[in-house]
């Protein structure tokens, strides 16, 4: 029986998901109805007897299929982020019907026809720089997806793409599945020595919820990272960053050595079929780094500059790991734990004296506070709207009128059925039609340390960078401020789409932004400045390293995806091999990163993972100019909403970065930020 509420306007508050209303076997029947009722929408605009013109077939395209494309924008936030075994079954049973789909758009060819005709008449159009963006979009939407090609061509490529979406699936299943399994309990209390209070007693909830005596530590984030971080047990450490490191290689029924294999051949084989050397050029032709070997080149130049500082600094750690424990090898579950005491020796600082200053309500509202001294925003707690989860957070996000600008939803806490890592998505894009200026909802997801029976959620100051890291992404969709759902919002070439998110972090270092919001949780006191000349200057320790791990995954993306993979059998072997520049720790043979990678195997990031150090460069230069005239100047700020935050993917990027800079971006401020050039 179908839902109804899936498939028509949802009548409900701001027009916001139906979560209480839906059930998960709904979702099904629903995305049949809703791929059905898309069709006949193409097969209108494919069949229609009038002339090409851009409105009739351009527009009516970008407009078309909103009910399925926000049942997909439900159900696959649902699946990252509240996901059980029921929903896991139906995406995969979706994916292939949405693949399918897709190519039945893109392989149509009288709809492609007619896209044609109005693409080859664009210089008699008179369109805006918008309209023609959107022209050049679909056009390529077209012609990258095999519309050119021939039948027996085309079918080739449903079948790949069919195949791609169930093993991207599978993939990130399967990481999802390893990280809920493991569980290390510790039963003696002497092996919780050197680890916070806070994350001691979170251990010991854990083990209750769970009927365990004890303490259980876990691979989610706020449990994994403190415990490599603080336990004293070199051997409790190594067991949890062995098996950290071992997702999904492990031989067994939720290994990803075959999936990887698979997917990059496969996009290799997409990628030669459209005419392309490799799944990197098809790529990054719709990137600002344009060509693999720009990529390639990037990195590599700035490997150049990082590793000299990165090997000094793992000399140093190794020598003070030495002095200080007589440990003569460093290993891999080493390096936080030391690099932390070394931090604490170097700074007099240790996270745990910070998290105190950063209960997660205040770290919020700081955010909040931010985007309003920039960008005019408000932000109002309601509680008349449906969540997915009781732990989610709703907003109402309105601007210097009372205009509604978005609703925002945020969801801070790990949980089963949630995979790790933080994100920013959203239920709904900004568009304007028919007049109106419908208004988007944004969300973002985090997996921070939960509250305890004692303390609130205190995180640590790389969650605080975290969560404004995902707030400047949800701010670049909440301002959204375009004609069309395609181009709208972080609708961006994905190496610029880092550049709101990153910039966001710097505000984070500053004493004028910190004590907005950095407030000691019990006594109401402001953080002391002596603690924000610490963060500063603590803000470049080991960047050499942590460049190189950057550094480190990017090379390893474009050596699975800049060639053509079909001869490589031996996941673990390929990577060492795109490792081996960028090694400092001894190898692990029981561990492997692309196993579990899933930013590039079921996210978006094959190709991209550069595009991280890409944007670094761009927000250490945009930020620059921020602290020129000061971090809350509103002139600054309304030229990155105007160029930046509002524009989505209407112009070239560089084009809308140059606009608001005045110049293209210099690499020489991130390397000063980082420390590996002083002037």
């Amino acid at each position: 029986m179908l839902n109804k509420s899936l498939n028509t306007p949802y009548n409900t508050k701001y027009n916001t998901a139906p979560f209480s209303k839906i059930k998960n076997e709904d979702f099904l029947p629903a995305f049949k109805e809703a791929i059905k009722s898309a069709k006949r929408e193409i097969d209108s605009i494919a069949n229609n007897s009038e002339v090409p013109t851009f409105e009739n077939t351009i527009e009516a395209l970008d407009f078309s299929g909103e009910t399925l494309d926000r049942l997909s924008s439900i159900f696959f936030n649902l699946n990252s982020a509240e996901t059980n075994e029921t929903i896991q079954k139906i995406a995969q049973e979706v994916s292939p019907l949405l693949s399918e789909f897709s190519n039945d758009i893109t392989l149509n060819e009288a709809l492609f026809k007619r896209v044609k005709a109005v693409y080859e008449a664009n210089d008699d159009l008179k369109l805006t720089v918008e309209q023609h963006t959107l022209l050049e979009k679909k056009y390529k939407g077209f012609s990258r997806n095999g519309a050119n090609l021939a039948e027996d061509k085309k079918q080739q490529l449903r079948d790949i793409d069919k195949k791609l979406s169930a093993l991207k699936l599978k993939f990130g299943e399967n990481v999802l599945a390893e990280t809920n399994k493991f569980e290390m309990l510790i039963t003696d209390e002497a092996d919780l020595s050197g680890l916070p209070e806070g994350t001691v007693e979170a251990a010991k909830q854990l083990a209750e919820s769970k009927d365990k005596e004890g303490w259980m530590f876990t691979l989610d984030y706020p449990s994994y990272i403190p415990f490599l971080t603080y336990a004293d047990n070199r051997e409790l450490r190594k067991k949890l960053a062995l098996e950290a490191g071992a997702k999904a290689f492990k031989g067994d029924a939720l290994d990803n050595q075959d999936n990887v294999l698979q997917i990059v051949k496969l996009r290799h084989q997409r990628a030669k079929l459209l005419g392309y050397e490799t799944h990197a050029d098809f790529v990054l032709e719709e990137r600002m780094a344009e060509t693999p070997e720009t990529v390639k080149t990037f990195l590599n130049e700035l490997l150049e500059k990082a590793k000299p500082a990165a090997e000094k600094e793992f000399k140093n750690l190794e020598n003070f790991a030495k002095d200080l424990d007589n440990i003569d090898h460093l290993e891999k579950w080493d390096g936080a734990y030391y690099s932390e005491k070394l931090k604490q020796k170097l700074f007099s600082l240790d996270d745990e004296l910070l998290k105190p200053y950063f209960k997660l309500e205040n770290v919020i509202n700081g955010a909040f506070t931010i985007a309003n001294k920039l960008f005019d925003l408000n932000f109002e707690e309601i509680y008349d709207i449906d969540k997915y989860h009781n732990d989610v957070l709703t907003y109402k996000v309105t601007d210097i009128n009372g205009n509604l600008v978005s609703i925002f939803y945020a969801d801070f806490f790990p949980r089963p059925g949630k995979r790790n890592g933080a994100w920013m998505t959203s239920f709904k894009p900004q568009y304007i039609k028919d007049g109106e200026n419908s208004r988007p909802h944004i969300s973002i997801v985090c997996n921070f340390t939960k509250p305890t029976k004692s303390k609130p959620s205190l995180l640590t100051f790389n969650e605080v960078t975290t969560l404004f890291h995902e707030f400047g992404h949800a701010l670049h969709g909440m301002l959204a401020n375009t004609t069309y759902p395609s181009i709208s919002g972080t609708s961006v070439y994905w190496d610029f789409v880092e550049l709101p998110s990153q910039v966001l972090e710097n505000w984070c270092y500053e004493k004028e932004a910190l004590e907005l919001f950095a407030t000691h949780y019990e006594t109401g006191e402001v953080i002391p400045m002596d603690l924000i000349e610490k963060i500063k200057a603590s803000a470049a320790f080991h960047e050499g390293m942590q460049t190189l791990r950057q550094l480190s995954f990017g090379l390893l993306d474009m050596s699975w995806h800049g060639i053509d993979p079909s001869g490589i059998t031996n996941v673990k072997a390929h990577e060492k091999e795109a490792f081996k520049n960028t090694t400092l720790y001894p190898e692990v043979e029981e561990n492997c990163m692309s196993t579990a990678f899933s930013h590039i195997f079921q996210g978006g990031y094959s190709s991209g993972y550069y595009s991280y150090k890409w944007a670094e460069v761009l927000d250490a230069d945009a930020f620059e100019y921020f602290k020129e005239t000061g971090i809350f100047n509103k002139t600054v700020a309304k030229k990155f909403q105007d160029n930046v935050l509002s524009q989505g993917g209407t112009e070239n990027p560089m084009v809308l970065y140059k606009r608001f800079r005045g110049q293209e971006p210099k690499p020489e401020a991130l390397l000063r930020r980082a420390g590996l050039i002083t002037n």
